[in-house]
């Protein structure tokens, strides 16, 4: 029974004269053995105890068993054990005042577990000095500890662990982030991966917030040293960051993906790591990025079938969607995200793409600041915001945006790109090309970046020169040419036109029409090419399909009628002789 009364009146004990004492109860004055030391069986359970409880969510039950477990013990081992059930149970301040206290902050667990506390508390200045002065160089190689003094009692468990170290750098790459020093927390990661290839989190924050160039991603790939029996990460890693390349190329990394995955994978499981749901997700990725956005589509929503909260493929199925004008799937998806996550940029970055999708680009852009309001360091809230202003014709508070995101985000192209694009609107086609160039030095392998140079080339009346890259162009995209390549077939096409090398000009607008999209441009070029060979019939077929398409476009019309008199008058010549 508890001794507090809670405030009622308490009744009075009875006295010595009125009761005989039990033989039963201890005699006062008489001798009392001290309590028996917790054996170590006991103790052992009760650690074991404490694991469960931390298993099952018990924090509570967790911190005062382990409590009195180190009460007992004083073992460092034990009192690490209470500071996780209080870092668990969300106890942040009295975790970091247990660990200070414990004078065992030279361990390099209590240390890093004393500044992830500080990192719950926001408080990363105290963060990273309690994670110690350390230097690294810009390809993540540590230069110096703050001294040699540091020990790890724990030893014994390093083999099935990620290194201690690399979790310290991991740290120490947050707390910088964190300070908007995005160099230094950039090194840092480096240094985490280096540390340990195990530490994805730290690759992840690399490649996510686009902190390297394609190049330099290679460069740190290349760097890393992987045990024998991780030559399945080594290949993931590699398809991870191969998105821009061609596609036989990405298609021999995901072979060997999976021949290295048969290492690791039983045959009597269910799902084989080539359907692994993240290994699926870069291949959409990769998908996107190539414009085949029909199969990227398919794909990611298969994925979210499977795991609709997997919010990786849930970002390129948006992209894709609002690629594809897909409004209805974005609303539901939209919904969804903000009633589970609406603290998550991306639950509002999809809002915003809904009202993209629908030309509604005020509230699309009022949606995409939210989710950078939210998250300063989300790459597509800030292109979005650009891509909506641009698509108003508002150029500066576009190059705005995109200047932002080109400061954020140093390993992304596709905000230079998109200034580049900008410059082009303006017809500043010499600073325009400069951009590309720029854009072109951090991912040579974009084709869209040869298409837009290509027409700078064009309009500077560069042609040959322009033929040339639009070429290179078509030389990067997938096997299977796709809508979004329509307009670098028809720009081929314009350019060889412009030299006068007409059937190979209207073999190329021919397979523009192919495609689905069968543009305006495309038809009305191809009639202008039959037009200029003289071919009057053909090219009057094809000026009436190009202005069923516009039925106002005043080239079409002009073109139209003077084919016509030409025509007529050709007619004419012949029935005069």
């Amino acid at each position: 029974m508890r001794n507090s009364n809670f405030g009622f009146p308490r009744i009075p004990p009875t006295s010595s004269a009125a009761a005989e004492p039990s033989s039963k109860r201890r005699r006062i004055g008489e001798a009392t053995d001290p309590p028996p030391e917790m054996r170590e069986e006991a103790l052992e359970r009760l650690r074991g105890v404490v694991r469960d409880c931390a298993g099952k969510h018990l924090y509570k039950s967790a911190i005062f068993l382990a409590n009195k477990v180190a009460a007992a013990t004083g073992d460092p081992c034990d009192v690490y054990m209470l500071a996780q059930a209080l870092f668990l149970g969300r106890q942040f301040r009295r975790a970091l005042h247990l660990l200070n206290n414990s004078r065992l902050l030279r361990d390099l667990r209590f240390r890093f577990l004393a500044a992830k506390c500080l990192e719950e508390l926001k408080e990363w200045h105290q963060c990273l000095l309690m994670l110690g002065d350390a230097k690294v160089d810009e390809h993540g190689n540590v230069l110096d500890q703050d001294d040699g003094s540091d020990i790890y009692f724990d030893k014994d468990a390093e083999v099935h662990e990620i290194n201690i170290k690399s979790a310290l750098c991991f740290l120490r790459g947050k707390a910088y982030e964190a300070l908007d020093n995005r160099d230094l927390a950039c090194q840092w990661y480096k240094a985490a991966v280096k540390a340990d290839p195990l530490c994805y989190e730290a690759l992840e924050c690399l490649v996510d917030n686009y902190m390297l160039t394609c190049e330099e991603e290679s460069e740190l790939l290349s760097s890393l040293q992987f045990g024998e029996e991780d030559g399945w990460l080594s290949a993931f890693y590699s398809c991870l960051i191969t998105k821009h390349e061609k596609e036989y190329l990405v298609e021999a990394k995901f072979k060997e993906f999976e021949q290295e995955a048969c290492s690791i994978s039983s045959s009597s499981s269910g799902e084989t790591m080539k359907n692994n749901i993240d290994v699926l997700a870069c291949k959409a990725e990769y998908y996107h990025q190539s414009g085949e956005y029909q199969k990227c589509f398919q794909l990611t929503s298969s994925l979210l079938e499977r795991d609709p909260f997997h919010l990786k493929s849930t970002l390129v199925h948006l992209a894709t969607a609002m690629e594809l004008g897909h409004s209805n799937d974005l609303y539901l998806l939209a919904c969804n995200l903000v009633k589970d996550y609406p603290q998550k940029a991306i639950s509002w970055f999809a809002v915003g793409c809904y009202y993209y999708c629908i030309k509604k680009y005020d509230q699309a852009r009022r949606y995409f600041g939210k989710a950078t309001g939210l998250d300063g360091t989300f790459p597509p809230a800030w292109i979005g915001t650009g891509i909506a202003y641009a698509a108003q014709e508002e150029g500066d508070q576009a190059m705005a945006a995109f200047r932002t995101a080109a400061r954020l985000f140093p390993g992304c192209h596709l905000p230079t790109l998109y200034m580049g694009m900008q410059y082009v609107r303006m017809h500043n086609f010499k600073l325009a090309e400069q951009f590309f160039t720029q854009a072109k030095s951090m991912c040579p392998s974009d084709p869209l970046i040869y298409n837009e140079l290509g027409v700078v080339a064009y309009n500077m009346k560069e042609y040959r020169k322009a033929v040339q890259l639009f070429e290179l162009t078509l030389d990067h995209t997938s096997s299977s040419l796709n809508e979004m390549w329509e307009p670098t077939l028809v720009n081929l096409g314009h350019a060889l036109r412009k030299l006068k090398e007409y059937q190979k000009a209207v073999s190329y607008y021919e397979k523009a029409l192919t495609l689905p999209t069968k543009s305006l441009s495309a038809f009305s070029g191809l009639a202008y090419t039959y037009h200029l060979m003289d071919n009057f019939e053909v090219a009057i077929n094809y000026y009436h399909k190009a202005l069923w398409l516009k039925p106002d476009d005043q080239f079409c019309t002009d073109m139209l009628t003077y084919a016509l008199e030409s025509i007529c008058q050709s007619t004419a010549r012949r029935t005069i002789v």
